[in-house]
């Protein structure tokens, strides 16, 4: 088996191959990657709503999910989208249909009634809804150390 190089003449460009640099793709890969892991955590925020604090630990979020969340006048949003109570069954069906989980992440204000919380609970469950969590802010440590 003999193997030939390649005839190259100045005025042909035919055997010469072009390299690839990806260097300066990696860079904006990179970019674009911490620009998500800083701006991902911020997205959950946006309603003003004074969670209540509590001792457990968080069991952490799905990448697709669902937070509903309930300011102190009642008032329903749902992805930083305000839904009417008479249709937030509606569109927790609608938003629910057709996926795998249906995990339902709640954002209450301490001071809203709690009936709007068991209202929006039970809209959740007649839409299908399997698993409903209720967000909280993890309560500060005390000088003792016991929470």
């Amino acid at each position: 088996m003999e193997f030939k190089a390649a005839k190259q003449d100045d005025d042909d460009d035919i055997g010469q191959m072009a390299d690839i640099n990806i260097v300066p793709l990696v860079d904006v890969m990179l970019v674009l990657l911490i620009i998500f892991m800083v701006t991902a955590p911020l997205s959950i925020g946006g309603i003003n709503v004074e969670l209540p604090s509590s001792k457990a630990r968080s069991s952490g979020m799905a990448e697709n999910r669902v937070v509903l969340s309930i300011n102190a006048k009642g008032q329903y949003f749902i992805e930083k989208m305000e839904v009417p109570g008479g249709v937030l069954e509606q569109r927790l069906t609608e938003i629910y249909q057709g996926r795998e989980k249906k995990e339902l992440y709640i954002r209450a204000d301490k001071a809203v009634v709690y009936g709007r919380v068991v209202d929006a609970m039970s809209a959740a469950k007649i839409a299908g809804v399997t698993k409903i969590s209720m967000l909280t802010q993890a309560q500060a440590p005390t000088k003792n150390g016991n929470g």
